[in-house]
């Protein structure tokens, strides 16, 4: 791909976000645009070639027909959609990334055009945004699929100072979490990136570490430094049922709350009277029985059920005001109902008063970003300014609250406790009410956590450094490197940058007969410069010591990689064969075990293997790659036999250690 053009069409907000990306994998790129002026400076010696893309000239000028893939990223999904059939119409066989908003649209269309990959900004970008809200960090995600808890996290963790992680070693820090450390980036020294990360380094204040893993691990080492996550309070259950009640009190109707105390008191007053002047007619049960037949019924009221005048007279009232006032209830409710107000009084009842996530803004991507956080069993309640949004209905069947009012109003973030909730996500589609959301909820709650989303990279970056607001991220900038990955097929989930360094999550088949069949974990891992995830077999489970795992025809290797890299990987080129194993002592109980790998490995009799083992130093296979050396050190380690990798051209300078630790 690298000596064939990429062809860009749509320099956009998200265009030139991915052109960015583009720049740093150091791909041939044309772009196709109708605005951009070809001396514009981020161009960098990009050819840009002027039109329309969807003309069939404009992109024979931009060498669609050589080129090595084409992205098409403009706002319009009708001018993307025709752009894709023109381009597949002059090139049959180029693989095509496609921006669409329709996500129905996306998967119809790779089945009906072959090598085309449709992406959608808010499938994308939600997974982020959830996880950002939950950890406090987020520099991609990605998913296991099979697997019973699939999402992975990748973040970037700072030391700060009194960090109880501080003068602790990376594996001491990441070991009993399950975390993968991709990248150590010491303060004082140069960084480490993949198998060049020394496991055994301490870190210092003002180091930081890039780790994978599932979001609860991140999480936990992210807050490693602060109290326990305080667990939702609903208190008891007469607390809690309490709470419930008084809130749908006071999210009802005035006319109904003042016609339901009306109701009450007419009738606790007749049968206190009728069971306290009548107690021989009357028990309590009698009396409410009796005042309630009089208001709601039209039953006949006997001279004989009452020994004084004064009750007769007063049943006599009770029956005239009873009907007056059960009509009025019945009018009041019925309004109350029509208006629908009950159930703004029931999503009331049910927002927590702490440690949920309120999402700002039902926009395709705030509907994404509940359906994330109610996959992690999180609670959510939402706030959304237009009750006909199409999301409304579809949030609350699936019992989540929402708050209809405008989130750049306090008393509407108060009524969602966005002060008291784990996290606020605000993700309407319009950037300065997403900002002034934040900020309004930055005064209630100096110290809450917020997730911003800016459409404008630049104005996201900016909040970040002049006006402390971390989390405010951008769409471009998250959903920018899956377009990059959609270049590669199915082979990239996900790209992130890390230090001006490109890296590929990748997820790779094992075919029958591919170079790497056969082959461990570790030694593909070092062969190839990677770090391994996971190994997801066709079927099963996937297994516990990843390091140490053949792979098999069927087999997905889940790992993460340079993206300079891939294309050596991805071309199966072999690794070089000059490399050496030298046993140099081993414990008298292994010597058994010594003489047969020796006999297996050299192809040679017992005699001649127990003779070799006898006599030290022992070279005990040579023409390996690093990455099979690598593995059989390993192998020798593990039964505490002494031995170095050497380079048959410096024998002199063994070989450093793959020293991600065994999975």
């Amino acid at each position: 791909m690298k000596s064939r053009p990429i062809v860009l069409c749509g320099l956009g907000r998200m265009g030139w976000h991915v052109l960015e990306y583009l720049q740093a994998a150091e791909l041939a790129i044309v772009v196709v645009d109708s605005k951009c002026r070809a001396d514009e400076p981020r161009l960098k010696g990009v050819r840009v070639v002027p039109g329309d893309c969807r003309q069939r000239e404009v992109l024979e000028a931009a060498g669609v027909r050589e080129a090595g893939g084409v992205l098409i990223l403009t706002s319009d999904d009708l001018v993307n959609i025709s752009a894709m059939l023109q381009v597949r119409a002059l090139n049959a066989d180029v693989r095509i990334v496609l921006r669409m908003f329709n996500q129905n649209l996306i998967a119809r269309l790779e089945k009906a055009i072959k090598n085309v990959f449709a992406l959608s900004t808010s499938l994308l970008t939600a997974p982020v945004l959830a996880v950002t809200a939950m950890t406090g960090q987020g520099l991609g995600t990605f998913r296991l699929e099979g697997q019973v808890d699939d999402m992975r996290q990748v973040a970037e963790v700072a030391i700060r100072a009194g960090s109880n992680l501080r003068g602790r070693s990376l594996v001491q820090v990441t070991g009993y979490r399950d975390l993968l450390v991709l990248a150590y980036l010491p303060e004082k020294a140069e960084p480490q990136f993949l198998l060049d990360v020394d496991q055994e380094a301490r870190l210092s204040i003002g180091d930081r570490i890039v780790v994978s893993g599932t979001p609860r691990a991140v999480n936990a080492l992210l807050n490693s430094d602060e109290p326990a996550s305080r667990r939702k309070q609903w208190g008891n259950w007469f607390h809690r049922n309490l709470r419930v009640a008084w809130r749908s009190v006071k999210e009802m109707d005035r006319g109904v709350l003042l016609c339901s105390f009306l109701v009450a008191a007419v009738i606790t007053t007749g049968t206190t009277l009728f069971s306290y002047f009548e107690s021989k007619h009357f028990t309590t049960d009698k009396a409410l029985l009796r005042t309630i037949t009089i208001i709601a019924t039209a039953s006949e009221v006997h001279d004989a059920d009452f020994d004084t005048p004064g009750l007769r007279v007063f049943a006599g009232f009770l029956r005239i005001f009873g009907a007056i006032l059960t009509a009025a209830f019945t009018a009041v409710v019925t309004n109350y109902l029509l208006r629908a107000r009950l159930r703004g009084a029931f999503d009331a009842a049910r927002i927590p008063d702490r440690d949920h996530f309120v999402v700002c803004g039902l926009s395709p991507v705030g509907y994404r970003v509940v359906e994330e956080l109610l996959d992690y069993g999180e609670s959510v309640v939402v706030i959304e300014v237009d009750p006909t949004n199409r999301f409304v209905a579809t949030v609350r069947r699936r019992k989540v609250p929402v708050v209809l009012g405008d989130a750049t109003v306090t008393e509407t973030l108060r009524q969602a406790h966005a002060s008291t909730a784990r996290a606020v996500i605000v993700v309407t589609n319009h950037d300065l009410i997403n900002l002034e959301a934040a900020l309004l909820v930055r005064e209630l709650n100096p110290k809450q956590r917020v997730v911003l989303l800016q459409s404008e990279p630049l104005l996201a970056e900016m909040l970040r450094q002049a006006a402390n607001v971390q989390l405010a991220v951008s769409m471009p900038a998250l959903a920018a490197p899956a377009f990059l990955a959609g270049l590669y097929g199915d082979r990239v989930q996900n790209v992130f940058l890390v230090r001006h360094r490109l890296f590929a999550l990748i997820d790779l088949v094992i075919h029958p007969g591919d170079l790497l069949l056969g082959q461990t974990a570790r030694t593909v891992a070092v062969d190839y410069r990677l770090v391994p995830v996971a190994v997801l077999p066709a079927t099963g489970e996937a297994p516990l010591k990843l390091l140490q795992t053949r792979l098999k025809a069927g087999d997905r290797l889940v790992a993460v990689i340079e993206l300079h890299d891939l294309n050596r990987l991805s071309r199966r080129q072999p690794a070089a064969t000059d490399y050496a194993v030298d046993v140099a002592g081993f414990p008298i109980p292994t010597r058994g075990w010594l003489v047969s790998l020796v006999r297996t490995v050299q192809g040679i009799g017992a005699d001649e293997a127990e003779l070799a083992v006898d006599t030290l130093p022992l070279r005990l296979q040579s023409n390996l790659t690093r990455g099979q050396a690598e593995d059989l050190l390993a192998t020798l380690a593990r039964e505490r036999v002494t031995a170095q990798v050497v380079h048959r051209l410096a024998q002199d300078q063994p070989a450093a250690l793959i020293n991600q630790r065994d999975a």
